[in-house]
């Protein structure tokens, strides 16, 4: 499992020169090693910078809806998993079973559609369309929430409301905390689908400024040749924050559960 990725180490700190794919593979770097790679592949070495953008800046724009999206993603999920588990209104499991249903149409049917939607509303070579939805929940989210909610006992809410919260101050106070490890878990799901999103990038964005990551490591690939060190190299800085997110996330797991815990103790 890690031998492509060490592969892609090595390939990133050979020069371009000495870079062959030809069997035996290269699987010891050169010494010293040759870093230049980096700030050409990153900066105006890179094979974007002929188009006018740097990597680096389709990284700042990928950043940039990743973070929005798993914003709009924890927010709109945690409050209609809330919904579908606690509240009690007509239709509620109806529409529970119809959202579910929605999981089995693939996106292919729906592109066009959608893409004539975005194209009424005027967000057209925007960002909108790649982190807007994300705040209109997603069937696997609200599913994911709900089953976490449904296992947090009753008596924490009866408490609550015998103390006088109301249903938002229940949601904010008592669910929302205890919450932690699933929000960890559908924040990474969605930070690594965000980020990894070719197929939407390509149709709604037409501004090579608007540029994202995914898009940004075809830029190395030419209908004769393919620059295997700078795509090497671009594709290791593009897997760090990936890398970085969910070490964060790992420490807060563990923490999560533990103060859920205690919570339980407490009670």
């Amino acid at each position: 499992m890690l031998a492509p990725f060490y592969w892609m180490v090595v390939t990133s700190l050979t020069p371009p020169e000495q870079f062959s794919m030809n069997w035996p593979l290269r699987m010891l770097p050169p010494w010293p090693p040759y870093v230049r790679n980096y700030p050409l592949a990153l900066g105006e070495g890179g094979s974007a910078y002929l188009l006018g953008v740097t990597f680096l800046a389709m990284f700042r724009n990928s950043a940039i809806i990743a973070v929005l999206s798993v914003l709009g993603t924890l927010f709109s999920c945690s409050l209609g998993g809330y919904a579908f588990a606690r509240l009690r209104f007509r239709f509620r499991d109806q529409l529970f079973v119809l959202l579910l249903a929605t999981m089995i149409v693939p996106s292919q049917v729906t592109m066009i559609p959608t893409y004539l939607l975005i194209r009424a509303l005027g967000w057209y070579n925007t960002w909108y369309p790649l982190w807007v939805p994300h705040f209109t929940g997603s069937a696997f989210g609200v599913f994911l929430m709900r089953q976490f909610y449904l296992t947090l006992p009753a008596a924490l809410e009866d408490a609550a409301r015998i103390d006088g919260a109301s249903l938002f101050g229940i949601y904010r106070m008592i669910v929302l905390p205890l919450s932690g490890p699933v929000l960890a878990t559908l924040g990474v799901m969605t930070f690594m689908g965000s980020w990894n999103n070719l197929l939407a990038p390509l149709l709604y964005i037409n501004d090579v400024q608007k540029y994202t990551v995914p898009i940004g490591l075809a830029f190395f690939r030419g209908r004769w040749d393919v620059d295997w060190t700078g795509l090497m190299t671009v594709s290791i800085v593009s897997v760090i924050p990936i890398i970085a997110v969910f070490a964060f996330v790992q420490s807060y797991y563990v923490r999560g559960i533990a103060l859920t815990g205690m919570h339980g103790e407490a009670l």
